[in-house]
């Protein structure tokens, strides 16, 4: 669907797939053929959570990016926000309680704790939509932070969360504090559970939304009707589904697909938890 929203604003911009892990059985080729979407020239190994979101920086090739994650759509023309702006980057303007700082992003309070303090955190961003530039970055600014071998780990995960969200936070704000890297702060992300604030999709149809990042980040349910915003998905799975062959028995049955796993993860999680709670009962 994040594809396919690329796309309805977008039919000739370049966009690369960014795998950092295992993909679906014939994804790639599906979205090559169908969708002119090619996959980054990038190593096929497992990048560990989040960590191929990094790449695109160290770039040799001198350019301005905009990564989203899978779970995003852009509901209006997104791209006129950088194409206004000369900032090395631009990013959500976030607003977050300390103690979600913590949970989220970086938490100062355990590196005092443990001897290494960071500076806190001048701004904070979401790192499912952020727009980059090649060559501001380098991997030796995030020493100490990541372990580059294959998965990526990092090297401080008391400290740093949500895999490369915490430290990219953290990275951009140091250079930004010492004036090596421009950061712009604008209104780039909605979470539906904030509200979709009549952003809806006869709006997205008739191409009359605002240029957003709609990103449901943590909120996925077992039913896509029962999501905030399930419209909005809703049409943009429908166009996706268009493009391919038989497409509208694909959608019923991926959708079918989807649910099983989701009741499957779930009742083997019960059970998991079941085991775990009656083996503890039995040691005592």
């Amino acid at each position: 669907m994040c594809v396919a929203s690329v796309r309805f604003f977008y039919p000739d911009v370049c966009v690369r797939l960014l795998g950092g892990g295992h993909l679906q059985r014939g994804l790639a080729d599906e979205l090559r053929r169908y969708w002119d979407v090619s996959v980054a020239d990038l190593p096929e190994r497992d990048y560990g959570w989040g960590f191929v979101k990094l790449e695109p920086l160290f770039r040799p090739v001198a350019e301005r990016f905009l990564v989203l994650d899978s779970d995003t759509i852009i509901a209006g023309p997104v791209l006129q926000l950088a194409a206004r702006r000369d900032e090395d980057f631009i990013v959500d303007d976030e607003d977050q309680r300390p103690d979600a700082v913590k949970s989220i992003y970086f938490d100062t309070t355990k590196a005092r704790q443990e001897g290494k303090p960071l500076n806190d955190p001048a701004f904070l961003f979401n790192t499912g939509q952020w727009f980059g530039k090649t060559g501001v970055v380098c991997r030796n600014d995030f020493e100490g932070l990541v372990d580059w071998a294959f998965p990526r780990r990092l090297r401080r995960p008391s400290v740093f969360k949500n895999g490369e969200q915490g430290i990219l936070n953290y990275v951009l704000n140091e250079q930004w504090r010492s004036g090596k890297a421009r950061i712009a702060r604008i209104p780039l992300m909605r979470w539906p559970p904030y509200g979709m604030q009549q952003l809806d999709a006869h709006a997205i149809s008739m191409k009359a939304s605002p240029p957003l990042v709609v990103h449901w980040a943590g909120i996925k349910k077992v039913r896509q009707r029962d999501m905030v915003g399930a419209d909005v998905l809703a049409f943009f799975e429908n166009e996706y589904y268009k493009r391919l062959p038989a497409g509208t028995s694909r959608r019923i049955l991926a959708g079918s697909q989807y649910v099983l796993s989701a009741w499957s993860h779930r009742a083997h999680s019960r059970a998991r938890l079941a085991f775990q709670r009656l083996t503890n009962t039995e040691a005592r």
